[in-house]
């Protein structure tokens, strides 16, 4: 008797209510190993490759790519016993799909191997399994509609406050889907996939691309099937995807990817794109901040001209070498030398136990815009590292979230957070604290601006900075010390060591 094990979606965060099944790495009929990856789902806060807490033989597929659902719902259903039929649902799983003949795929199944023995997995990071085989692909694939993209060219250059957010306004629709399956004359129980038009690029056949590469090409609304492949076997690669984005493909099918990248037409004069996935999340903590939190901001303008000046020097230093030095960085280390003066701001108010609590360490959280939307990683501990560390630290934080793969934990926890709008050109703002922060810096723009200096008027680089606080926490004196005291590092980075 064949017994089915249906796979629930897990939390894979802390608290996450639902994901969006991105693409799915197996198909009905596929016999998949434990810990080998099943799906990738986009949560609110990264994309997570989803392992297989069972081995067995894969009969539905629960839910389709692009559909969003609740944690705990089946995604897909195991026949842990496929070396006989199969007789219903097993644990914690709904009826079978329609289109999917579990019945007739089990009995087609090869023997269970019973010598083989199940590990334990951690659902959301298990391993990778190098050795097994990759799955078949289908001889052919429904053409991806076009993304929803404005200018989704990506800048490269690197620091944190530097990654431009593409003008992302919704779900881009450059993955593939499979056809819907149809009986085939020989089984009739048994899926066939459909014929479906073949690519743009001519090939015939689905195109090769791993989960990360898709997830990538949706995110800059490349057309998978207008790229021309450079990997292995005819696979396309992240700099494959890359290079059409920007438009550098030598390829001729780089001008039809260009057209096939353009906006979703309007509809009697409106556009529509369902609220998911990054954006939904930070909608929802913003409200709950803008309306929880009593907000204050306080603006300060200063002359910046020391420190960058600074900032050319550490890029000629050698303890200096291989660290992309920003003004982020100088920014950073002020802010952290003037929670260090002021520790009474690092601290968080809890409403449900009625008390103010107190960090030993501050983890600073740098609002960075993606191409998956706004999200703010952080450093641990940030006020413990020297400045080259730190810069070391938001280095690396600037390359995981440029290639989406920040971990959860990485972008939880955060004290105090930066946001550097001045890579947009804008002076300043006000903005909107992250739940559970006392307070979070913008830093705007750096302009040279006529200036008094030294009795004189001389042009000088002058910035603006707003720190909004929690009222509730913040009063007006301790807010206006860490906002001067960021202030006078940044005017004469001496200063710091000074404090220090």
């Amino acid at each position: 008797m064949g017994e089915i094990k249906r796979f629930n979606l897990p939390d894979v965060g802390e608290g996450l209510t639902e994901a969006e099944i991105l693409a799915w790495s197996v198909k009905v009929g596929d016999i998949v190993k434990t810990n080998q990856i099943l799906v990738e789902i986009e949560t609110a806060k990264a994309a997570v490759e989803l392992p297989s807490p069972y081995a067995g033989k894969v009969v539905e597929l629960l839910v389709a790519e692009g559909a969003t659902v609740d944690v705990g719902t089946p995604i897909i259903g195991i026949d842990i016993d496929p070396s006989t039929p199969s007789q219903g649902g097993g644990a914690g799983g709904d009826d079978m799909v329609a289109g999917v003949a579990a019945t007739a795929e089990a009995k087609a199944a090869p023997k269970k191997d019973e010598s083989a023995k199940r590990e334990p997995v951690l659902v959301g990071y298990g391993v990778k399994q190098g050795a097994s085989s990759r799955r078949p692909r289908k001889t052919a694939g429904a053409a991806p509609a076009a993304a929803d993209v404005m200018g989704a060219s990506v800048q490269e250059e690197p620091a944190v406050d530097d990654v431009p957010a593409p003008a992302y306004y919704g779900q881009t629709a450059a993955r593939e889907k499979a056809a819907p399956a149809t009986p085939a004359p020989s089984a009739p129980s048994a899926p066939v996939p459909a014929p479906a038009p073949a690519p743009a690029n001519g090939s015939g056949a689905r195109v090769l691309a791993k989960p990360p590469v898709r997830k990538l090409a949706k995110d800059l609304g490349v057309d998978l099937a207008l790229v021309a492949p450079s990997g292995p076997n005819g696979t396309v690669t992240r700099e494959d995807v890359h290079a059409a984005a920007s438009g550098t493909q030598t390829a001729p099918t780089v001008a039809a990817a260009t057209a096939a990248t353009a906006a979703e037409p309007f509809v009697n004069g409106e556009r529509r794109v369902p609220i998911k996935g990054v954006r939904k999340a930070t909608a929802a903590a913003m409200v709950q901040s803008a309306f929880t939190a009593p907000h204050v901001t306080e603006f300060l303008t200063i002359d910046v001209t020391p420190t960058m000046k600074l900032v050319q020097r550490l890029k000629e230093m050698p303890d200096f070498k291989g660290v992309r030095v920003s003004p982020l960085l100088l920014v950073a280390k002020a802010f952290l030398v003037a929670m260090a003066r002021n520790p009474e701001i690092n601290a968080r108010w809890d409403e449900a136990n009625g008390e103010i609590v107190y960090f030993d360490h501050v983890t600073l959280g740098i609002a960075a815009a993606t191409p998956r939307g706004l999200i703010v990683p952080n450093v641990k501990a940030a006020d413990t590292l020297s400045l080259v560390e730190l810069g070391r630290a938001l280095n690396a934080l600037t390359d995981v979230a440029r290639e989406g793969k920040t971990a959860l934990a990485d972008m939880t926890g955060s004290t105090a957070t930066i946001t550097n709008v001045g890579v947009f050109g804008v002076d300043t703002g006000t903005p909107i604290l992250n739940p559970g922060e006392a307070s979070i810096l913008a830093f705007g723009a750096v302009r040279e601006q006529p200036w008094v200096h030294k009795g004189k008027v001389k042009p000088r680089q002058v910035t603006t900075l707003a720190l909004s606080f929690d009222h509730r926490l913040v009063d007006g004196e301790l807010g206006s010390k860490v906002l001067r005291d960021i202030g006078a590092v940044l005017a004469d980075p001496l200063t710091a060591l000074a404090w220090s």
